[in-house]
């Protein structure tokens, strides 16, 4: 292929002790596990393309994330994994972006269990869109791109706050996605 994209993942909504331990370890195996072996099998092949990886991560990947905190881990090992292979393969011609969005109102928030109505909708960017964005940010050659620039700014912030207060405010703001 010229292209591969990681898009499988999905996420759990609520606290990780009363969440299920295997739907928890099954989302650690298609989040990271896939990701992982997706992106390694087919660097051969990539290699004679000159193609490129592009991870679909997350805005969350930039922060703790009580009440979604497997979910965040794993998108926090796709960042770095992304991050460190963009460092390795580029010697050999190959382009890996990882891909960070904001909410994107699909599936997604069902299965974790919630609406997209509790995602604020200055955040929010069409699938479509996204896609186009990361495939534009993969062409040029960047090693991460957070489309929107709200979602920028809430990336660049996340790194600025200490990491104390970031949890706070994640943890709040999932808490109140936890349907009542």
């Amino acid at each position: 292929p010229d292209i591969v994209v990681n898009n499988a993942g999905f996420g759990l909504l609520g606290p990780a002790a009363s969440l299920s331990r295997a739907e928890q370890l099954a989302m650690v195996d298609v989040n990271v596990r896939a990701l992982t072996d997706v992106s390694l099998a087919f660097v051969d092949s990539l290699e004679r393309h000159k193609g490129g990886i592009l991870n679909i991560a997350s805005i969350a990947a930039f922060s703790p994330g009580p009440n979604m905190a497997a979910y965040h881990a794993t998108k926090a090992y796709v960042l770095s994994f992304s991050e460190g292979l963009h460092w390795e393969l580029r010697w050999r011609g190959i382009r890996v972006t990882a891909l960070c969005p904001g909410p994107v109102p699909t599936e997604f928030q069902v299965r974790a269990g919630y609406t997209s109505d509790s995602d604020p909708d200055m955040l929010k960017r069409t699938a479509d869109r996204v896609a186009q964005d990361g495939y534009r940010a993969l062409q040029q050659g960047r090693r991460v791109a957070v489309p929107g620039a709200l979602n920028r700014l809430t990336a660049a912030v996340t790194r600025m706050l200490p990491r104390r207060f970031l949890t706070e405010a994640v943890g709040r703001y999932n808490n109140k996605r936890i349907p009542k």
